[in-house]
């Protein structure tokens, strides 16, 4: 038998529907998952988006105040997507009300907010996930599985970039994203959030670093009306743009390797160029997300020019059987969040945590607050978990 579980979404941009898409699809590929998510309810402060919402998916009913969700005795789990300065506040509430979880990244504002999101999770005794997909794609499962069994040798060094366009326009509305006291950090939130998951994720614990940022669009328009996504605001009166464009950072970690990450929001000339490369003492192993289902992998003991093949991943590899039948039938972006959807239903029904995790997400949060230290201070940090 199947249980119903009664699901809301709180924040209805497109990562709102990129959530409420993976809900309606999840069990089409998980047939077998013990729970039938039910679109009980959605809360979007900006006028008219959640009704909107309801009548375009099917939610039973919409609300412009989270706070109606979260008394909500229909509502089981909740998708948490909205701006990061309501993150703590939100999923703190939403946990007290013994709902479950599932919220995006940066989780807060700094590792003090994901720290008290994962004490409120614990403390409740639900479930909570968090929305680094990139670590769901196949090939990068394969990676880490690949590099764990030593077959490029002991990794010596990693570069992960996640370079991007969706700031780059000058005339780019001076959003929530662009404010400390609302968005937090800029693209160390947004992008390299999602390059400290996956450094951890793919090579363990990172011991210390050294960051450097920029802003290089320091002014930019406020927009006249609500936004959704990146909107242009061309003639609205101008304001400063109080976070980073840019971090590179110089990484150790515990094991030895040495690393480097570096993210950029305004890359004209880059749509979505994130990636990895991993080197060890035998091997390498490089990532692409633009071709997010190949590995480039070289193995061997030539050492000195030794080739590099493209492995194209398949059903045995992550969570690629419940998408396609074989091996170079592509996967998308979308399919990573009915992954992360699934693990999510999955930790409810067993009482275990599947996927990434507010640990998970407490972790990546104390990197981003050192590389701001570092930022700030000229200096090599370690990150801080806070107590």
């Amino acid at each position: 038998m199947v249980d119903a579980l009664g699901v809301a979404v709180v924040g209805f941009g497109w990562m709102g529907r990129v959530h409420t898409q993976a809900y309606a699809r999840v069990r089409h590929h998980y047939p077998h998952l013990p729970l039938r998510p039910e679109l009980v309810a959605v809360a979007e402060e900006v006028p008219g988006r959640a009704e909107e919402a309801a009548e375009r998916f099917g939610f039973a009913s919409a609300t412009r105040d989270w706070r109606e969700v979260a008394a909500d005795p229909r509502v089981h789990a909740v998708s948490i997507t909205a701006p990061n300065f309501l993150h703590r506040e939100i999923a703190v509430a939403m946990a007290g009300a013994g709902k479950h979880i599932w919220i995006e990244k940066p989780v807060g504002l700094t590792a003090r907010d994901a720290r008290a999101v994962a004490d409120a999770v614990a403390g409740a005794g639900v479930q909570g996930s968090v929305g680094f997909n990139y670590r769901n794609a196949p090939a990068v499962e394969a990676a880490r599985d690949l590099i764990a069994a030593g077959e490029i040798g002991a990794v010596t060094h990693v570069r992960i970039r996640l370079f991007s366009d969706y700031a780059a326009h000058p005339e780019g509305a001076l959003t929530w994203r662009f404010e400390r006291e609302r968005g937090g950090s800029g693209v160390l939130g947004d992008l390299a959030s999602h390059g400290a998951d996956l450094a951890r994720f793919l090579l363990g614990e990172i011991a210390s670093l050294t960051a450097d940022t920029a802003v290089f669009l320091p002014e930019r328009a406020r927009p006249t009306t609500a936004t959704a996504g990146h909107s242009r605001a061309a003639g609205g009166e101008p304001g400063p743009v109080e976070n980073e464009d840019y971090v590179s950072c110089l990484l150790r970690f515990a094991s030895g390797a040495r690393g480097v990450l570096e993210a950029c929001r305004v890359s004209v000339g880059e749509q979505n160029n994130y990636g990895f490369e991993v080197h060890g003492t035998t091997g390498a192993v490089y990532w692409d997300f633009r071709r997010m289902n190949e590995l480039g992998v070289s193995r061997g003991t030539a050492y000195q020019d030794q080739p590099v093949s493209t492995v194209h991943v398949g059903p045995g590899h992550g969570e690629f059987a419940a998408f396609q039948p074989g091996a170079a039938n592509a996967m998308g972006y979308d399919d990573l969040k009915v992954v992360e959807a699934h693990r999510f239903l999955r930790s409810i029904a067993e009482g275990t945590p599947y996927g990434a995790t507010l640990t998970d997400a407490v972790h990546s949060a104390a990197v981003l607050d050192a590389m701001t230290r570092s930022a700030e201070l000229g200096a090599w940090v370690a990150p801080e978990l806070p107590g």
